[in-house]
């Protein structure tokens, strides 16, 4: 599983018009699910999340958590991370999971999120969002499991 995590200010996700997640300081999360993708990778990647030290502490270094602030955590399914865009001018996304398989194992990285840390909010799989942020930092990193 990918998680592509953004140290943000505040972060939202609209369909249609409407509000369906936000946060304000925390984790902005866009996952994608790859092929082979089980349970036990997805739970990996919660607890590199809950656990990242990507928030400063009183020394101003990155040594505090989204846990260790109270912050939010807002995960996006976003399947278009598992492309192959090594050549060519178009993504291959051949190494995606199946649809039923990435909604499956990205509601269970909510569920599971949901249960260990008290401020979770999502995007909808399969929908057209519109995602906004104040990325602060800016802080992006990229992990896999």
């Amino acid at each position: 599983m990918i998680g592509l995590l953004q140290r943000v200010s505040a972060a939202r996700v609209e369909v249609d018009g409407a509000l369906v997640g936000g946060i304000d300081r925390g984790l902005l999360v866009l996952v994608g699910v790859q092929k082979g993708d089980d349970e036990a990778r997805a739970e990996r990647l919660l607890e590199r999340l809950l656990g990242y030290r990507v928030f400063p502490d009183a020394a101003g270094k990155m040594n505090l958590s989204v846990r260790d602030i109270g912050g939010g955590l807002l995960l996006v399914p976003q399947f278009t991370l598992a492309a192959d865009t090594r050549k060519g001018t178009r993504a291959s996304f051949t190494s995606a999971a199946p649809p039923a398989e990435g909604e499956r194992l990205f509601e269970q990285l909510v569920r599971r999120a949901r249960s260990e840390h008290p401020a979770v909010a999502t995007g909808r799989f399969g929908a057209d969002m519109q995602v906004s942020l104040i990325n602060d930092g800016p802080v992006t990193f990229w992990l896999e499991t």
